[in-house]
């Protein structure tokens, strides 16, 4: 019942160590992805995803690289050839960044004879509100459209997929046809606290919205019942 749901859900494994992490996936036999990002990255270093996949799972290294071209085309090879299969860049980096990332990483991920990784363009983080985005960064442009500009610039780069808040997936579906993927954070069940999280849905919301995969971390790994709301989340998403 959970398989075809679990290919939906990549849990975040943030705030916790290999242990940790290893610990609690013991406990989720269905689950398929994990997120690694900066805070474990650092923590546990690259190895990191090579015991993740010798466990089975699959990798979401969300590193969210922007730098000139040659530096982020030369991270993304490495990350390629660890055998992550989403690598997350920064759109605004460019179209050239993007495209050289993108080359790189099909290159690093065949010296290994592994199946090439879809980059992920981050659009606007989740942590940003529009008030906040205008003020502070001085973008005249309104949020949502500077997403869709980003997206297509993905797009136009040659890159598979984006990185979006849920909010903006419906109009970007409008814009983008399949298989070009909106991979999306901000997931907050009902009633569970938002944190950092400003621009959020629910799961069942955010892929009846057009979502193809849902982060979700804290509402999992900080419950009670991590089990229960794993499956729960899993159960839900077989309706959307």
């Amino acid at each position: 019942m959970l398989n075809d749901s679990t290919e939906k859900l990549i849990l975040a494994l943030d705030g916790m160590d290999t242990t940790q992490a290893l610990g609690l996936i013991k406990k989720l036999p269905n689950l398929r992805w994990v997120k690694v990002g900066l805070e474990l990255f650092i923590s546990a270093g690259p190895e990191v995803i090579l015991v993740l996949r010798d466990a089975g799972l699959r990798v979401f290294l969300d590193l969210k690289f922007h730098d000139i071209p040659i530096t982020m085309a030369a991270a993304c090879k490495q990350a390629a050839r660890l055998g992550a299969e989403l690598i997350t860049v920064h759109a605004c980096a460019g179209i050239n960044a993007l495209k050289q990332a993108n080359v790189a990483a099909f290159e690093g991920a065949l010296e290994k004879g592994l199946p090439g990784p879809t980059l992920l363009a981050v659009t606007v983080l989740t942590s940003w509100d529009a008030k906040r985005f205008a003020g502070e960064l001085l973008i005249n442009q309104p949020l949502e459209k500077r997403v869709e500009l980003l997206a297509n610039l993905a797009q136009e780069a040659g890159l598979r997929g984006c990185v979006c808040s849920p909010l903006e997936v419906k109009a970007l579906r409008n814009l983008i046809p399949k298989p070009f993927e909106f991979v999306t954070p901000g997931i907050r069940p009902k009633g569970f606290s938002l944190g950092d999280q400003l621009r959020v849905m629910s799961p069942i919301e955010a892929f009846n919205a057009g979502a193809t995969r849902i982060v979700i971390g804290r509402p999992i790994t900080r419950s009670n019942d991590p089990v229960g709301a794993f499956e729960g989340i899993c159960r839900q998403l077989e309706n959307a």
